[in-house]
């Protein structure tokens, strides 16, 4: 349904969709290792099977042209797919016209800006043969994210999603890039994103501040990053210090989630999970009465293994496990709850675990 959408997008801006070819790259979710990417830390995201579609076709001449059926009207979008053009350092003698249409929630934490990215150096690595492989997209995708528009992120979101894998999560080493697929066998559970519908965005929230905090208390400690640490060692800074054992403790967190994965015990896993939200709450300071208000209501609720919010925070997702027969329950008690105490409406996803980037047709 929705690779006819991106088509029927491009004839209304383009005319025809003669000779088009769509592309695929998904949204992600990270399930335990929150903040810890850009701090040299392990992360356990995985691939959804929403996200960002596009529809391209080569132009004779060397104009370039975006649109977005998600933002017709709109064209800050393409700051995007613009700064990944020039990450790859890429000057076609022929341009292209694209549209895009995406079934992520837009600013909800589950990396429809990544998913862009991704997607434009996807078909673009297509488009102009550029024999690029999908770690080095990845890389080119964080750095048009960094350079090019102002957000200081580490490579998870985009390795997640140039790397994804059916039904499998990714044991990162976000310092290393080493990485193993981890089988993910959710038995008689799904996993149920809620959006919050608070919307943020990261370069005008206090991600780069958090990175700034956390790279200056690395410094004072002595290492290049804080997850290259076992323990956590005293500051005299009473916020450093905060952010510091977030940090140290995320990344061990995110070590057993991981082993208590591989072995099939949930119970455990979703134990975690909620430690990794009351962390993000106290001492990282990134969740917020509407990112709390989600994850309490949820984990009181019959049938749910764990819950945390997702992402960068300030707004956006929580990710839960809940037993496949309480999933009507949960979404009905956690919506009222959440419109209760906040005004807002919440809207709720179960999702499934899938494929990186594709070629469609």
């Amino acid at each position: 349904m929705s690779k006819e959408l991106v088509l029927k997008a491009f004839e209304k801006v383009y005319g025809d969709s003669k000779n088009v070819s769509v592309y695929f790259a998904p949204g992600r979710v990270n399930l335990i290792g929150e903040h810890i990417d850009y701090n040299g830390g392990l992360v356990l995201p995985c691939a959804l099977t929403i996200g960002t579609y596009a529809a391209v076709r080569k132009r004779e001449d060397n104009s370039i042209n975006f649109y977005s059926e998600n933002f017709p009207n709109n064209h800050d979008f393409e700051k995007y797919p613009r700064a990944v053009i020039k990450s790859l350092e890429l000057t076609p003698n022929q341009g292209f016209d694209v549209a895009y249409y995406g079934d992520i929630p837009n600013q909800s934490g589950l990396s429809s800006s990544a998913s862009i990215e991704v997607v434009t150096a996807f078909f673009l690595n297509d488009l102009y043969d550029l024999n690029l492989d999908n770690i080095t997209i990845a890389k080119l995708c964080q750095r048009a994210e960094n350079e090019f528009v102002g957000v200081n992120c580490g490579i998870m979101d985009q390795f997640a999603i140039a790397m994804g894998k059916k039904d499998n999560a990714i044991y990162l080493n976000t310092e290393t890039l080493d990485y193993t697929y981890v089988p993910i066998d959710l038995k008689d559970h799904k996993l149920i994103i809620a959006n919050t519908n608070k919307k943020r965005t990261l370069a005008d929230s206090k991600y780069n501040e958090r990175r700034q905090e956390c790279d200056e208390a690395a410094k004072m400690l002595g290492v290049d990053y804080l997850c290259q640490l076992d323990r956590v060692l005293p500051l005299d800074d009473e916020i450093l210090q905060k952010r510091a054992k977030h940090v140290i403790t995320e990344n061990k967190r995110t070590k057993d989630a991981t082993i208590w994965l591989k072995n099939g015990d949930l119970k455990v896993f979703g134990k975690l999970m909620n430690e990794s939200h009351d962390s993000l709450r106290d001492d990282y300071e990134v969740t917020g009465v509407e990112l709390d208000t989600l994850v309490d209501s949820a984990r009181a609720q019959l049938g749910v293994l764990g819950s945390r919010m997702t992402g960068a925070g300030f707004g956006g997702c929580t990710v839960s496990i809940v037993k496949e027969n309480a999933i009507d329950t949960f979404i009905e008690n956690v919506g009222n709850a959440y419109k209760s105490k906040t005004g807002l409406t919440a809207d709720f996803y179960v999702v499934e675990i899938g494929d990186g980037p594709v070629k469609l047709q």
